[in-house]
């Protein structure tokens, strides 16, 4: 088969994804959207370009809520709201309008399975973070297999500055400032930001400062995104943690 054949006519996966997300262009998008029964237009294209331009920057695919934001920032508008989401995409914009960007499906942490903790066999003696369970104040807590709470509901600042010890850190004003941006994101968006969402999101609302690696790193050696969200009692981030 040509290449020319194979852009247009790209190989799809049983739920009609590109099998290949490089076989993605304009024509095989807007052919996608009329096997759908959608004719693209203006806001399908800044929808479709808002998803594909956070995909190549952040290599994952965005959450509605940050979808949102980013059509806000791009677009300089509020239009993009539910509504106008989901008369654009009948079927959902996290579905149906990632399938047509050429993206992969967003998914959010609180999918992810963290109800089974790791098993004492599997888990690395050199961890500097509890692993399988820790006992704090005659209660137990089970952790999964990076360190994270089962139960996010049973976070405090007291065990926060206990799981922090536990990973060498003595948590000050600067370590504070970071964990409540972390947990102000995660409950407003629903996933816990890898360190380059984290990194945008702070320089917008904090400052460049506290939003640098130096800064960040020199609070969480193990890791701003991972060993912070581990610390305030959040899921794992999802994509390419700390790189």
């Amino acid at each position: 088969m040509s290449k020319g054949a194979s852009q247009a006519n790209p190989e799809l996966l049983s739920d009609g994804r590109l099998a290949d997300l490089n076989s993605w262009s304009k024509d095989v998008a807007t052919q996608m959207a009329a096997n759908d029964g959608i004719t693209l237009g203006d806001d399908h294209w800044h929808v479709i370009s808002a998803m594909r331009d956070y995909y190549s920057e952040y290599n994952v695919s965005p959450v509605k809520k940050l979808l949102k934001r980013s059509l806000k920032d791009h677009t300089k508008s509020d239009r993009f709201d539910d509504q106008l989401l989901d008369s654009l995409f009948p079927h959902g914009v996290l579905t149906q309008g990632s399938k047509i960007a050429g993206v992969p499906l967003p998914y959010l942490d609180v999918e992810l399975e963290r109800s089974t903790p790791h098993s004492k066999k599997q888990a690395s003696a050199e961890a500097s973070h509890f692993v399988d369970s820790f006992e704090f104040e005659g209660a137990q807590y089970p952790v999964t297999q990076t360190g994270n709470l089962v139960d996010l509901h049973l976070w405090n600042e007291k065990l926060a500055e206990f799981m922090a010890k536990k990973e060498g850190i003595d948590l000050t004003h600067e370590h504070w400032e970071i964990l409540n941006f972390l947990r102000k994101f995660y409950f407003e968006f629903g996933i816990a930001p890898m360190v380059k969402i984290l990194q945008k999101h702070l320089a917008h609302e904090i400052g460049t400062t506290q939003a640098s690696r130096e800064h960040l790193y020199g609070l969480f050696p193990g890791g701003p995104s991972r060993q912070g969200s581990r610390i305030a009692g959040l899921p794992e981030p999802q994509g390419c943690i700390d790189g």
